[in-house]
């Protein structure tokens, strides 16, 4: 899988495809059923594609917005490759974008940087300024230059609608099950484990600590987890929120113990997978209530994880 960094040009090889386009953060079962039709619209004779914006529109549009992000883009690009995608199209989201109209979109975008043969989104997918352009104005696009254009129904089950808001209302419920069956696999947060105050390992509980950056911040608690780690996967128990008993923290980190695991992590890239949500974040009186509860933690979080 290749990822191109649009609008700097891309080779020969890489253009003629079908291409699923949208935002796709955290691409769930609905991305995937875009991603399917672009599969099956080029029946194996062109390249299949995603094409995303990055950054995220919101974020270009509502700088102050919260952290709201479900993936990093590498993350997102490894799932698509997962799915199939023969190469991921990160289109610039810039202010020259947020202007053009439509038709300019359409001409610039998909057929002269990407030479889309087919382009599938999903049945809301709206573009170009103030959002003029519907799937309607797509396809007569499409028809105009040259490239086929599908509209995708929305998925979901007992008569809700898999959105990436969906995930997030689940994660901010602290409901990691529902938001795994949106997604398709469990929610995972990325990044290089950092330097903490190095309190967990006076207790017996050494913990790899993650800053959240642009992700989403999920419900305060305590997670049972799964760690991926240079191709292994280790059990564990994870903190999320400020700590409160022993300081609390100016923003929320995410603090991971891994089950049976005594090694140095600083500096490497961990991907922390969330699987039970055990309990609310607390604050306790002193530090022997914190390690006795911890304890209790880690005993729940095996629990949990023995029946995933």
């Amino acid at each position: 899988m290749t990822r191109f960094a649009l609008p700097a040009p891309i080779p020969a090889s890489a253009r003629g495809a079908s291409v699923a386009l949208g935002n796709f953060d955290g691409v769930h079962v609905g991305h995937r059923a875009v991603l399917e039709v672009a599969r099956a619209a080029c029946a194996g004779s062109n390249p299949l594609a995603a094409a995303v914006f990055e950054p995220n529109p919101r974020r270009f549009f509502h700088p102050e917005a919260a952290p709201f992000r479900l993936q990093s883009p590498a993350q997102r690009a490894r799932t698509l490759e997962a799915l199939g995608a023969a190469h991921v199209f990160e289109i610039c989201f810039d202010p020259s974008l947020a202007q053009m109209s439509d038709r300019d979109f359409a001409e610039k975008v998909l057929v002269n940087q990407i030479g889309a043969a087919h382009v599938s989104v999903g049945a809301d997918f709206r573009f170009g300024r103030s959002r003029m352009g519907d799937t309607e104005s797509l396809a007569g696009l499409g028809r105009e230059f040259g490239f086929g254009v599908t509209a995708v129904a929305p998925v979901g089950a007992e008569g809700e609608r898999y959105s990436s808001s969906a995930v997030r209302a689940a994660l901010a419920a602290g409901e990691v099950a529902k938001a795994a069956a949106i997604l398709g696999r469990p929610w995972a947060v990325e990044g290089a484990v950092q330097r903490g105050f190095a309190r967990g390992r006076d207790f017996g509980f050494r913990t790899a600590n993650l800053a959240l950056g642009d992700y989403l911040r999920p419900r305060f608690g305590i997670y049972a987890v799964r760690v991926s780690l240079d191709g292994a996967v280790h059990d564990g128990v994870a903190s999320l929120g400020i700590n409160p008993t022993l300081g609390a923290l100016a923003e929320p980190v995410l603090e991971a113990h891994l089950f049976y695991f005594d090694r140095d992590l600083y500096g490497q890239t961990i991907e922390v997978h969330f699987m039970a949500f055990l309990r609310d974040e607390a604050k306790f009186d002193d530090v022997e209530a914190l390690k006795a509860q911890m304890a209790r933690d880690t005993e729940h979080a095996r629990a949990a994880l023995a029946m995933t």
